[in-house]
């Protein structure tokens, strides 16, 4: 039982944290609302539980073999995330134009785990610290991804709440404005660490 309450701490910390999930959940829901933010938040839940259950099974070994692969994905990640921050951004006071109408989909926001920074430090942290060698190792493999599969629709969920919340308050196109640049700049220093890492392994 121990075993258990450690993984559930960790899947509340892991998912209730600021990070490129959050952010994008939260703008979302304050730009488009709850309801057309669920595919979102429902596809960021799904993706990284299966990312999770992948990683455990042997997925991350590939970037032992193939080191080149890990910083072609940290890559691509940090240039999709700051796409989606300038995409944020753009549509600052505009929700209901052609710009963008609707939030990332279920499976963008599935797919974008893959490309997530943080996501696969999660992942891979969660699986080395607990997980053990041996007949039961599946076992904990599953329930690690059960675990932050149930944890993370309240924990990110809680941030497109407070998205939806600030609508009322962002009624204007300035203050809409502004909370999307506001969001954009948080979403583009989110992956300055990954940058920093980047830049010290060329």
């Amino acid at each position: 039982m121990d075993y258990l309450y450690a993984v559930v701490l960790f899947a509340i910390s892991a998912s209730v944290t600021p990070g490129p999930n959050n952010i994008m959940v939260m703008s979302a829901g304050a730009n488009f609302g709850v309801r057309k933010s669920l595919p979102l938040l429902m596809g960021i839940c799904v993706g990284f539980t299966l990312m999770l259950l992948l990683v455990g099974l042997g997925f991350g070994q590939l970037f032992t073999l193939f080191p080149g692969l890990h910083l072609f994905i940290k890559c691509a990640g940090t240039l999709y995330l700051l796409y989606l921050a300038w995409l944020i951004a753009r549509s600052a006071g505009e929700v209901t134009g052609s710009t963008q109408a609707r939030p990332l989909g279920f499976f963008k926001g599935a797919l974008f785990q893959w490309v997530n920074a943080k996501a696969w430090v999660v992942a891979t942290g969660a699986i080395a610290a607990f997980t053990s060698a041996g007949a039961g190792f599946h076992q904990q493999n599953l329930t690690i991804a059960l675990t932050f599969f149930i944890v993370s629709f309240p924990s990110v969920g809680l941030w497109l709440l407070c998205g939806a919340l600030l609508k009322r308050w962002l009624a204007s196109p300035l203050a809409r404005r502004r909370f999307n640049l506001v969001m954009a700049t948080l979403l583009a220093l989110s992956v300055v660490p990954v940058i920093q890492e980047i830049l010290t392994h060329t």
